[in-house]
């Protein structure tokens, strides 16, 4: 893969550091938005070259298209376990199932496979306990039954990773390429 330009790498850097203190300082106000401007400058001086190599190209419609949808659906996510792990907590049986479980991921770069870990993670009742290579291990409140059941490792690795990871994996496959 070639690497982008210096400046397309410092301009990409500039955006993304500027759209983050947009996000949050949540203001238009003119002196916040000057300074938010001149910080994230100098910041992207100093940290574009560890902060991508592909700089611009980063901001492909599609790309950028498929940021914007995960969030509402990695909200909805969190929300929705939330829930489960809520409902859990107060029913007087308290159903639970823990068990840690394999999972294997179809993403390839390293920013991807670390939004799929900490996604994993943010949502409750699951953990991402280890990463290796392609390989992850998570902590499930909830291993269900089809998992449970399966009759091989490779089955079961498939099952777990359709129950966790895949749903992620359809947003982050893109995003991070």
């Amino acid at each position: 893969m070639e690497e982008a330009s210096k400046v397309s790498r410092y301009l990409y850097t500039l955006i993304i550091l500027f759209l983050i203190w947009l996000a949050l300082t949540a203001s238009l106000d003119e002196q916040e938005l000057i300074f938010g401007f001149i910080l994230s400058t100098i910041v992207a001086a100093v940290t574009y070259p560890v902060f991508t190599t592909k700089g611009l190209a980063n901001l492909h419609p599609k790309r950028v298209v498929y940021a914007i949808a995960y969030i509402p659906y990695f909200l909805w996510a969190m929300i929705m376990a939330n829930v489960d792990v809520a409902y859990r907590v107060l029913h007087p049986k308290r159903p639970i199932r823990p068990g840690i479980v394999h999972c294997k991921t179809v993403l390839r770069t390293n920013p991807g496979k670390l939004s799929l870990a900490n996604s994993i993670t943010l949502t409750p009742g699951t953990i991402t306990l280890d990463v290796d290579g392609d390989d992850y291990f998570i902590h499930w409140i909830w291993v269900k039954d089809e998992v449970l059941s399966a009759e091989s490792e490779e089955e079961h690795v498939e099952r777990a990773s359709e129950n966790i990871t895949r749903p992620f994996e359809k947003f982050l496959k893109v995003i991070f390429g």
